[in-house]
Order: structure tokens, then C-alpha cells, then sequence
């Protein structure tokens, strides 16, 4: 089964006046730029919110400057490559002060970024927080899931990659990965005996739930009381 790589990144500094968050996978690296308080929800804490992002392989490079009305609302840019061409895409959370967050898919074109993007959640400060990148039901085509509104819509949604599109796949209620001001996501995909799933917490943080995909349909079950130790055995497969 081929899994997509996910990368997720602590922030780095490139200076005390340049801070950018950044993630690598083989030549290929994804960051960004102009941290900015111009969106100003702050949902994930202290960590900035971000005015432009940079892909940069080998032998190209290519970056998109958000419009005064945008944000990169992530803690750093994901790197995976969706349609196995051997050029990663970069996954992100981008919100607009009109209609809140979009999962948005970059691709390298030449010293273009393309865009495609999930319908945005309609509102300002409604944010989602991305939750696995894999081939999750073993067809050969990628999935992305994230949870929308982790604290208050709860819903995870998985989207399949095809074509350079998005297509909506299925959604599972009573599910988060995130609290109001933490620096993290929760959670995220593991693989044991082969089968790709979803970790993340039930709704009020009282069980740890793996989702897998099967036959088109999200399926959940509770692997137990929650706790960040019971979180992180989950993910190792113990």
C-alpha cells in the first residue's frame, strides 16, 4: 500500500526578525513566510498566523503572497506526494475573514504554485485542523482528513486526492483533535497490521478513537480511556 509521507513540523526561526515554519521531504522544501496578526483568532495560541508560502525543490522554486484578507491559519505546511509524479504537494489551512478555513492543496508547476481547496467553513474564525494524509482504504489514490471546527462542529472529513482535485469522500461525527490555544494537533494516522487509521479523541476527550476508511464509509472504535500517554501508544500500535 502506498502511503503519502506527513510531516508534521515544530516551528523553526530564521532570526529573532524572520521567524518561518518549514518542513523538508527529500530535495524538496515547504515553509512559511510573513508571520502576521491581520486574521488575529489565534487558535492555535502564541504561533503566528502567515502571509506567504514557498515550495522549493532542486531546480525550482515558487511562492504565493496571501491577499490583506487571508491567512495561513497551521502550525507549519505538510509536504506528501498526492499523485505520485515525484513532486510533492504542499497541504495547508488557509482561512479568509469572510469565510473562515479551507483545506488547500498546492502543486509545482514550473515557478507556479496551483491551487485546489476544499469549499471553506462560510464563516469567520471557524477553523479545521488536519488530521492524515494516506492512501487510507488501499485504492491506490490519497486521502486527506481533518477535523472540522475541533471545538465545536466536531465532524471528521476525509477527501480523496484524484486528478488534482478534491473529492469529497465521507464524514464521521463526534471527533477532535484540538483545544482552544494549544500549540499541536492531536493525534494523526498510524498503520498497524497493514491498515491505515485516524487518531484522535471522541468529542469530550473522554475516549482515544481510531477511524479507518472502509468501502467508502468512515469506520470508529474506541481504543480506550483518553489521556496524551493513552494518545501516544495508539499511534506506536501498543
Amino acid at each position: 500500500m502506498r502511503l503519502a509521507a506527513l510531516f508534521w513540523a515544530l516551528l523553526a526561526c530564521a532570526s529573532a526578525a524572520e521567524p518561518l515554519a518549514e518542513v523538508r521531504l527529500g530535495a524538496f522544501a515547504a515553509r512559511f513566510e510573513t508571520p502576521t496578526d491581520r486574521y488575529g483568532h489565534a487558535i492555535m495560541g502564541d504561533l503566528p498566523e502567515w502571509g506567504r508560502l514557498c515550495l522549493s525543490g532542486a531546480q525550482a522554486q515558487a511562492c504565493v503572497t496571501l491577499p490583506q484578507s487571508a491567512v495561513f491559519e497551521d502550525i507549519a505546511p505538510r509536504l506528501a506526494d498526492l499523485d505520485n509524479d515525484g513532486t510533492p504537494e504542499v497541504i495547508v489551512v488557509e482561512s479568509t475573514v469572510t469565510e473562515g478555513a479551507a483545506l488547500v492543496v498546492y502543486r509545482l508547476r514550473g515557478t507556479t504554485l496551483t491551487r485546489t481547496a476544499t469549499p471553506p467553513i462560510g464563516q469567520r474564525n471557524r477553523w479545521l485542523a488536519p488530521a492524515a494524509i494516506a492512501d487510507l482504504d488501499g485504492d491506490g489514490l490519497i486521502e486527506i482528513a481533518y477535523v472540522d471546527r475541533p471545538h465545536l462542529a466536531k465532524v471528521l472529513r476525509i477527501w480523496r486526492y484524484d486528478g488534482g482535485t478534491l473529492h469529497h469522500v465521507t464524514d464521521q461525527p463526534g471527533l477532535t483533535n484540538h483545544r482552544i490555544g494549544e500549540e499541536t494537533i492531536a493525534g494523526g494516522l498510524r498503520t498497524c497490521d497493514g491498515a491505515p487509521e485516524i487518531i484522535t479523541a471522541d468529542a469530550d476527550w473522554s475516549q482515544v478513537i481510531a477511524t479507518g476508511l472502509i468501502d467508502g464509509s468512515a469506520q470508529s472504535r474506541s481504543l480506550g480511556r483518553y489521556s496524551p500517554a493513552a494518545l501516544d501508544r495508539a499511534l506506536t500500535c501498543r
